[in-house]
């Protein structure tokens, strides 16, 4: 079903998917801030088709990689706040599909289980993954690995 992740390859979250996708031969890509800059700086050049939006503002670069998916995954270890409730509300107002997942309420396996059964519902080809950066959740670009690594260990068995 998934056919290509995306993210804004920010450091956390969206560096996983990209991480992941690379392992597993996932095509992927997506929208970033012009310069291609991150929190530590230039995002690096072996992340492939990354395409720099015309504003260093984040907020475009969250919004077009919404707008160019069919849904989006946000996940995170608490409520959301930041560039991840933004990405949320603007998925709302797109109205494209979203599943916010809260790793510190819920283990690896059961939270791939509920991405899962979202997958069946929603049958997204291009997924936006997105969540905190590394210096807001040190621990968030691991979990985002596992939860991925587990979920297309998942979908593969359909």
């Amino acid at each position: 079903m998934i056919e290509r992740l995306i993210s804004g390859a920010q450091t956390g979250a969206d560096r996983a998917a990209l991480d992941v996708a690379l392992e597993l031969g996932i095509p992927c890509g997506g929208w970033v801030p012009k310069g291609r800059l991150a929190e530590n700086g230039i995002i690096p050049d072996h992340y492939p088709n990354l395409t720099e939006t015309p504003s260093a503002a984040v907020e475009v670069r969250t919004e077009w990689n919404i707008r160019d998916s069919d849904a989006t995954l946000i996940l995170s270890h608490g409520p959301l706040d930041g560039g991840s409730l933004y990405t949320q509300i603007k998925a709302e107002e797109l109205g494209k599909p979203w599943l916010h997942i809260d790793l510190s309420e819920t283990g690896i396996e059961q939270a791939s289980g509920s991405v899962n059964c979202w997958i069946s519902e929603v049958r997204p080809r291009t997924l936006n993954v997105a969540g905190p950066r590394a210096s807001k959740d040190p621990v968030i670009y691991e979990k985002t690995c596992e939860l991925l690594r587990q979920l297309f260990r998942q979908l593969n068995k359909r």
